[in-house]
């Protein structure tokens, strides 16, 4: 199938895109046609390796940038790059994030700013930076939430509560940027396990309270970012689970 006209060309810059969700949903984009700006901060071969298999597909349409995306000064710099490589941006995906247990009482500061910050300060910093170029081209933020924005997850409370500012976040920027920019969300359940040793026994508990009975995959969210790159122009301040009815499930 040939790239809706719409699309091509369009850039999109895609936080933590060298790996995991963050390169399915550029690698779902680009097949629709859009240029991308792969960031990362540390898998810098990952970003390599994926540029390389999309310009491969389609010469100069695939580009990298390394920035830390707690460093508040380097995030205009993600722009520009975009502008640099491409001319252009018109769908910023705010896909980066970390994710780890911080269960009460062993709470650092440290590590409440590295979960604030990654999960909801850069997002909406970065946007902030953006801004200007999306307006011009009519563009959309796309905010990669969580289910557990709405169901707490036990052990992680400092990840929560930044999932779900981002929530908040994704409706208020819809707002703050309408009507030149829609601002709309995802919130992944079971489609990818964290990295590390998970508990099989575990995993077939969180599947069992969703409604399919199943995990979802990288595909099914990567899906999902493009519905609302080229099929929802009247959409905007909503988050969409993608997870096979977990936030219908019991607790």
């Amino acid at each position: 199938m040939s790239p809706a006209p719409a699309l091509d060309g369009q850039v999109a810059l895609i936080t933590g895109g060298a790996r995991r969700l963050g390169a399915a949903i550029a690698r779902e984009l680009h097949a629709a046609g859009l240029r991308v700006l792969i960031h990362h901060r540390a898998s810098a071969d990952e970003a390599a390796a994926l540029a390389a298999e999309l310009n491969a597909a389609r010469p100069d349409s695939a580009t990298t940038h390394a920035a830390d995306l707690l460093d508040l000064a380097a995030l205009p710099g993600l722009v520009a790059a975009a502008l640099a490589a491409f001319g252009r941006l018109d769908v910023l995906v705010n896909n980066a994030s970390t994710f780890y247990p911080t269960p009460v009482g062993e709470i650092t500061a440290a590590a409440f700013d590295d979960l604030i910050g990654t999960n909801l300060r850069a997002p909406l910093f970065l946007t902030q930076a953006a801004a200007p170029e999306l307006r011009l081209r009519r563009g959309l933020v796309l905010n990669l939430a969580d289910i557990h924005a709405f169901r707490p997850l036990k052990r992680h409370p400092a990840y929560c509560a930044a999932k779900a500012g981002l929530v908040m976040l994704t409706q208020s920027l819809a707002r703050e940027l309408g009507p030149h920019v829609r601002v709309n969300g995802i919130a992944p359940g079971p489609v990818l396990w964290p990295e590390g040793a998970m508990d099989g026994d575990l995993q077939a508990r969180i599947l069992e309270r969703t409604a399919l009975k199943r995990m979802g995959t990288p595909a099914d969210v990567a899906r999902a970012a493009l519905f609302f790159v080229r099929d929802a122009p009247y959409v905007t301040g909503q988050v969409l689970p993608v997870d096979g009815g977990r936030t219908v499930g019991g607790l």
